[in-house]
């Protein structure tokens, strides 16, 4: 497939990019920044028109997409002032779908985020390990919009029910180079509680997304993607009997397997994480 990556020069985009090429894709990066050359694009996607241009055509780089895959956003909170982050992921959200969709582009995969779970898990969560069963509770503005996202995209198949949009609410990325500073976290538990001490390989990210696109049927779905493992070498058991007692375990949680459940991505998209930080520890 011809495929569109917005955020591709971020963390999880240059990741994605690259993998998909690997994987005998074509694609084109869209981003505000990013390096020249034939394969991106520079656009500023608040701007509808931009966004429907660089969609379109852009000189003889390409003609048209088939897919689209939206990575673009403040990536975090507390980067840029509350107001700031919800006028821009919103607006550039809007923006790509909409533009998509009018273009006849209805293969749609997204970032949306652990967030939506509940984090930072002050109030703590329902059960472990966590899954998409419970409905969102947004406890940012930067989660908040991930949640509108969704609900965006729900309505959006629903008017445009050939359309496949899937969202994979991803934990945490890291980099090979991040893991360095992992072995540290088994100090305190609560220096990672805020996310059940999860994360996600960007290139398990990139599989996922590859999968989304390969997969995914028409309609709305949203998975959580993560890691199989914890960040952490002390055993789930002892963490959450200390961080998060009272919290109902439901099956076998395993020594250092994820308290992020993948079940459905890996039931539904053939996802199967393949890199651990354990890996980088020789």
């Amino acid at each position: 497939m011809r495929i569109a990556v917005t955020g591709s020069s971020g963390k999880l985009g240059t990741v994605v990019v690259r993998e998909l090429r690997a994987a005998g894709h074509e694609v084109i990066g869209l981003d505000a920044v990013g390096l020249r050359g034939p394969g991106f694009v520079q656009v500023d996607l608040t701007d509808y028109g931009q966004v429907v241009d660089a969609l379109t055509s852009v000189g003889d780089q390409h003609d048209g997409v088939e897919a689209l895959v939206h990575l673009a956003a403040i990536p975090a909170p507390g980067i840029r002032a509350d107001v700031a982050t919800f006028h821009n992921n919103i607006a550039v959200t809007f923006n790509v779908f909409w533009a998509a969709l009018r273009l006849g582009i209805t293969r749609i995969v997204y970032a949306s985020s652990e967030t939506v779970q509940g984090l930072p898990f002050d109030v703590p969560p329902p059960y472990v390990p966590v899954d998409e069963d419970y409905p969102a509770r947004p406890e940012s503005v930067y989660s908040l919009v991930k949640h509108l996202e969704e609900q965006l995209a729900i309505e959006l198949v629903r008017w445009h029910p050939q359309a496949s949009i899937t969202a994979l609410r991803f934990s945490n990325v890291m980099v090979p180079e991040d893991y360095a500073e992992f072995p540290a976290f088994d100090a305190d538990p609560r220096l990672r509680k805020w996310n059940l001490w999860s994360y996600i390989d960007a290139r398990d990210g990139a599989q996922a997304i590859l999968r989304a696109l390969e997969v995914a049927p028409a309609g709305f779905d949203r998975f959580l993607i993560a890691a199989a493992d914890t960040v952490m070498t002390r055993p789930n058991a002892e963490l959450i009997a200390e961080v998060f007692p009272g919290v109902e375990v439901r099956g076998d949680v395993g020594v250092n397997d994820s308290l992020f459940s993948t079940a459905k991505a890996r039931r539904l998209l053939g996802y199967e994480p393949q890199h651990s930080w354990r890996d980088a520890q020789g």
